[in-house]
């Protein structure tokens, strides 16, 4: 029995010296200030653009003959890309021609003819007028002498009348004929008219003939022989080559942080693997509010060739570097998004709070521009440790804890 009564008590003492001796406070997680490279980001989603999108259409209801070109296909600016049926246009073209070739006979007819006899009938009116006029003047010269009644007289009066109204109207002609005349002006108005009908034929032609406005990627296409095409409908769809472009969303709270001329990394859903260059060179003056986004436009240097448009990216746009920044974990500081960031250290076992600044933000961790020093230990919120706490350090996950000291 006495033995067993030992026994205990050395037990019961046992226990209560490593009572004594296991360190006692609140159990903590820590980090130490470091300082090391940091870099502050943003990140948005958009799309590859191109500098503009053409859907190409016609003016006028016709049948499509044929569509020279796929999707994916490159073409270059004034490619005849689609034809639409042209037999109206070309029948109206040739009868514009026969216009323009009648006008032009009535040129040559004039000249050749027109005025020559017009200039014939003046002499010949003239000839008749100088008749006329001396038969007036013997049929006044008799009437006088009583050897021919007044009517003679009369009668030779009404034929110089008709005499001189004849050479009027052969001179009137006449002067139609010549290069200044009304025949010619006519004739010129008609060539003019026929020409005029021609052009519009030939237009009306050429929109039958859709081209390519620009270089372009052709990336959807709408139509086949035999459709009907109707004014006013896409029937292809058009990529302008040129600078390749991303257009992104992002948190309008990131708005501050941005600037023209940003560099940022950039990389495509598809190809997550292979990131490229980009540059920020427009800012939405604009928020969107529905979605509390801003858009972001950026260029594209150097596009890989995987690159399509409307592809799905990730933009990273870099707003800060520092080579060696004062920084800690981001979960250890407190209220980082308040107006009075503050950091919880381990000073001579206890939990002491203190207010810091803080300037970058890189991935999981907040630079401390004010308010700490390198190597200062950091308590992490995760064991529930407040100011003024004393606390008990734990160690490194991985390493072995402390032991009691249970003696012998």
């Amino acid at each position: 029995m006495k033995t067993r009564h030992l026994i205990a008590l050395l037990l019961a003492a046992a226990v209560l010296t490593a009572w004594l001796l296991w360190p006692r406070g609140v159990p903590v997680d820590v980090v130490k200030v470091e300082r090391s490279p940091l870099t502050q980001s943003v990140v948005a989603t958009g799309r590859i653009a191109t500098p503009s999108r053409i859907e190409l259409g016609t003016q006028v209801t016709a049948l499509i003959d044929a569509v020279a070109v796929r999707e994916g296909a490159r073409v270059q600016a004034g490619d005849a890309l689609v034809k639409l049926r042209a037999t109206d246009a070309d029948a109206a073209i040739e009868q514009a021609r026969s216009q323009i070739a009648e006008a032009q006979a009535r040129f040559t007819q004039l000249d050749a003819v027109g005025l020559p006899v017009a200039e014939q009938a003046v002499k010949q009116a003239e000839a008749n007028l100088r008749v006329a006029e001396a038969e007036y003047q013997r049929a006044q010269a008799l009437v006088a002498q009583q050897f021919y009644s007044p009517s003679k007289l009369d009668e030779a009066a009404r034929q110089l009348d008709n005499a001189r109204a004849q050479l009027r109207t052969a001179q009137a002609q006449r002067d139609a004929n010549t290069p200044r005349g009304a025949e010619r002006a006519t004739a010129q108005a008609r060539l003019a008219q026929a020409t005029a009908a021609l052009d519009t034929a030939r237009a009306k032609r050429d929109l039958l003939t859709l081209r390519a406005p620009v270089d372009a990627l052709v990336i959807a296409r709408d139509a086949e022989p035999g459709d009907v095409a109707q004014a006013g409908r896409a029937l292809l769809t058009l990529a302008e080559d040129g600078e390749t472009r991303i257009h992104a969303t992002l948190d309008e709270k990131n708005l501050r942080y941005l600037q023209l001329d940003a560099h940022a990394q950039a990389v495509a859903d598809a190809f997550s693997g292979q990131s490229f260059d980009a540059v920020v060179y427009y800012l939405s003056p604009a928020i969107d509010a529905q979605r509390g986004t801003v858009e972001v436009r950026l260029r594209v240097p150097t596009p890989p060739a995987f690159l399509r448009p409307d592809m799905t990216v990730s933009v990273e746009v870099v707003i800060g570097r520092k080579p060696s920044a004062l920084s800690l974990p981001l979960e250890a500081v407190r209220d980082v998004d308040g107006g009075s960031p503050w950091v919880l250290l381990a000073r001579d076992g206890n939990a002491v709070r203190v207010p810091v600044k803080i300037g970058l933000r890189g991935v999981g961790r907040v630079e401390i521009t004010d308010g700490l020093n390198e190597g200062e230990v950091a308590i992490l919120p995760a064991g529930g440790a407040v100011d003024g706490d004393h606390i008990r350090i734990k160690p490194p996950r991985g390493a072995p804890g402390p032991t009691p000291n249970l003696g012998r």
